[in-house]
């Protein structure tokens, strides 16, 4: 079956996480993605190997660059920024995620390129995005925790220090957020003839993770508040509470559930009980969240009750009566899990890398009408550079000289005689 990117070519001047997972989606949807890199050392990912063997193509690498071409050019020489502009104008998406201001240096910005192909869908990937005071800061993913509150709302109490998200949320979010940008200005460029600027930042993505808490506070000036491991409904038994083999969330949001809730745990007169909730809420038309009026209260009865019993039993029984509960466990063993019992509908891919196999959990959702998930890994540094250049129109003798000049690599390299 077809794949709804074929045909697409996309020039991915991006690095680490946030561009190389947005161009990722693209190159798995049938994109083809020609990663540009220095001829040097390549990205910076590619030095992340955990042994000698994984060579230029480590596994962290491979997992966001797989299905990728490589073009080894160094864009601060006049015939490495020339070469991608001339790939430019057989593409129809740009990425690039340096700091605002970098690549026009080089020629290479929405101006440079649209110029040489007028219907591009360009994307800039930034900490702060392209305008404003704070724009050509660096920006890595915890400093934007820091900056847009999110750490402020993670923890446990308003004495706690900051707390960070425990991985890079925000550079992945804002991969996510380009990768959709980008395939809804195809679809308009497919209809009306029109190229697009995109300008996706952390600072956005960071936002849109936030999104209810930052629409409430612009709106009515509602600073969020920590809640440690409770849920954001609020309700008292969306929460998390230690067992006597673990923890466990819950969510027992709605007056039904929590009454299913209070049953598995033989406290039923709390339902009735006035001081402890808010009757008139818990038994209105419609139903609606529980509301506590002594949470401190209510706390202590449901981890008193959670504390002699099983995380594991009380999951499995919680779940069967309609109230969402989870023993709470580290990422491996709920892959392990998932991968033994198949609780989940998950979609893992796997891409041939060399002599190993790099396996990923697959793009986040699944198409029931598509063709499979491409099987071939990342690139070696270079490994796409002369079949792009050959196709462009250059001879041999061109691409010695270009490797002469350093503004090139190729994979494998030049060998006395060849070309």
């Amino acid at each position: 079956m077809s794949k709804p990117l074929e045909g697409v070519r996309v020039i991915d001047m991006s690095h680490v996480i946030a561009g190389p997972l947005a161009s990722l989606y693209l190159a798995q949807f049938g994109a083809e993605v020609i990663k540009i890199e220095p001829p040097q050392s390549g990205e910076v990912m590619r030095a992340s190997k955990a042994a000698p063997e994984e060579g230029d193509t480590p596994a962290g690498f491979a997992a966001l660059n797989a299905g990728k071409r490589s073009f080894a050019a160094d864009i601060r020489t006049a015939e490495g920024a020339a070469l991608v502009r001339s790939l430019a104008r057989t593409a129809d998406v740009f990425i690039e995620n340096f700091r605002p201001g970098v690549v026009a240096k080089y020629g290479l910005d929405y101006a440079a390129i649209q110029a040489e192909r007028p219907d591009i869908v360009y994307c800039s990937i930034s900490g702060y995005g392209q305008e404003g005071e704070w724009s050509r800061r660096g920006a890595y993913d915890h400093v934007v925790q820091a900056l847009t509150g999110m750490m402020m709302m993670s923890g446990d109490s308003a004495e706690a220090p900051p707390l960070k998200v425990g991985f890079p949320v925000i550079d992945v979010a804002v991969g996510m957020l380009g990768a959709l940008s980008i395939v809804a200005a195809l679809h308009r460029r497919e209809r009306e003839g029109l190229g697009q600027y995109i300008d996706a930042s952390m600072v956005q993505a960071s936002l849109m993770l936030m999104y209810p808490n930052a629409s409430s506070f612009l709106t009515g000036r509602v600073e969020p508040q920590r809640v440690g491991n409770r849920g954001y409904t609020g309700s008292p038994t969306a929460d998390t509470y230690r067992c006597a083999d673990g923890w466990l969330a819950t969510a027992a949001n709605t007056p039904a559930q929590f009454r299913k809730l209070t049953a598995v745990l033989a406290l039923e007169p709390l339902c009735d009980d006035a001081a402890a909730l808010d009757l008139e809420a818990f038994h209105a038309p419609g139903g609606g969240f529980v509301v506590a009026r002594d949470l401190p209260y209510l706390q202590q009865r449901f981890r008193d009750a959670f504390a002699s019993r099983s995380a594991v039993e009380m999951e499995q029984r919680l779940n069967a009566v309609g109230v969402p509960a989870a023993r709470v466990r580290k990422l491996g063993e709920f892959l392990d899990e998932m991968e033994s019992r198949g609780g989940a509908a998950l979609q893992p891919v796997a891409f041939a890398q060399g002599a190993s196999t790099v396996r990923t959990p697959g793009l986040g959702f699944r198409y029931r009408f598509d063709g499979a998930a491409a099987a071939t890994g990342a690139p070696r540094l270079g490994q796409d550079t002369h079949a792009l250049l050959a196709e462009l129109g250059w001879g041999a003798e061109a691409i010695r000289s270009l490797c002469d000049a350093r503004a090139i690599r190729l994979y494998p390299p030049i060998q006395q005689g060849a070309l």
